[in-house]
């Protein structure tokens, strides 16, 4: 098997490959019942079965070995402006490269330090990959980054917060009960699980100006944790209200559109978005793969299947005096089975392409109509 024929299959949400969506499924298998034996495994009524959750962790844990493996070896299609070196190097230092190795590290260093038992949480991780692509955690991300400035500022006010109300809960506190609130870090402790929960119990005041303090901490909590909260709500609903106001918009104005399949043989198949250049005055709107709208960005790679939309200038049909039109012709219709110059169409109508099997044709008046083709009527007004 080549070396591409592996990138492709490892490759998730390729559903036109069977290979491919089946390895999809068999990975998500492996990584939840991974996940399901690290828990089960914590379980003391269930240790008459350790040796089997061993096992099955010993499995899934190679699985994963090899396919960090494979994709670093294969990882020159994935970045393909890349040298192999440096293509592998890039793997390695991405998102996914980072989550794959601090998974697997622990398998092999559990007898070690406490730091890599507890870096098998990381596994958990993995079940981002069951679906990388949906729009929702798309969509989260999008909305963090696009308000991480108010974001940051009211983490900021958070921290602030915190560290007044721990001093001052310490100079009320520390005379009263020196254990309790024996420095500052102390009232720290006390000062986040007052503002960011409902309090453990553990450290609390008894003092007159302690408790008083503490009232004024959890009020001043529930408007600290509501301030992050609602930067974040807002950022979806100004989410969502700009795609509807994009798509009103393009339903109102007088857009027009143009489809381009990538085949087996087109020059832009396994290269990047950032790597092509279209034609001049178009740009590429959106590519439809399989079900699915994927937004264009500089490190999309087109895949065989894919079809590109591009948006057109409008040229203003009216003043020149033409119209061009799609006609689809369906089972049952009276023109197939005709040659065009017996159709009776007007003489301001010319038939000037056809779309058939995923070929363009240029047809004269011996060309005989099909079902399924598709014409391109061009009409003079």
């Amino acid at each position: 098997m080549s070396k591409k024929r592996v990138f492709e299959i490892l490759e998730i949400g390729n559903k036109n490959d069977r290979i491919s969506s089946f390895f999809d499924y068999f990975l998500t298998v492996v990584i939840i019942l991974n996940i399901a034996v690290m828990f089960l495994m914590t379980f003391d009524c269930y240790a008459e079965y350790m040796p089997i959750f061993k096992f099955i962790e010993i499995i899934t844990m190679w699985i994963f070995v090899a396919e960090y493996a494979l994709r670093i070896w294969t990882s020159e299609y994935l970045y393909p402006e890349e040298n192999k070196r440096r293509a592998a190097a890039r793997f390695v230092l991405s998102a996914d490269g980072i989550i794959e190795l601090l998974t697997i590290l622990p398998f092999f260093f559990l007898s070690g330090f406490v730091a890599f038992r507890m870096l098998r949480v990381v596994r958990i991780f993995h079940l981002f990959r069951i679906n990388p692509k949906t729009d929702s955690l798309s969509l989260i991300g999008d909305v963090i980054w696009e308000k991480k400035d108010q974001i940051f500022s009211s983490v900021l006010i958070i921290i602030i917060l915190m560290m007044a109300s721990s001093i001052c809960m310490y100079s009320a506190e520390h005379e009263a009960q020196p254990e309790a609130f024996k420095n500052a870090f102390s009232g720290i402790w006390w000062s986040v699980s007052a503002m960011l929960t409902i309090g453990y119990g553990d450290i609390y005041p008894i003092t007159f100006a302690g408790k008083i303090l503490a009232i004024i901490v959890a009020f001043l909590g529930v408007g600290v944790v509501a301030i992050p909260t609602g930067i974040i709500s807002a950022g979806f609903v100004e989410h969502y209200a700009r795609a509807k106001s994009m798509a009103y918009i393009s339903r109102e104005s007088d857009l027009q559109f143009i489809t381009i399949t990538i085949d087996q043989k087109h020059n832009w198949k396994d290269r990047s978005l950032r790597d092509i250049q279209p034609p001049q005055g178009l740009v590429i709107a959106f590519i439809q793969r399989d079900e699915e709208a994927i937004i264009p960005k500089g490190d999309v790679v087109l895949r065989e299947g894919d079809e590109l939309v591009f948006g057109a200038k409008n040229f203003g049909k009216e003043q020149l005096g033409v119209s061009l039109k799609e006609i689809e012709i369906t089972e049952g219709h009276e023109w197939i089975g005709h040659a065009i110059r017996e159709i009776d169409i007007s003489k301001k109508t010319n038939i000037v392409a056809i779309k058939r099997s995923g070929r363009s044709l240029m047809p004269n008046g011996n060309t005989v109509i099909k079902a399924n083709d598709t014409l391109i009527i061009f009409t003079r007004k």
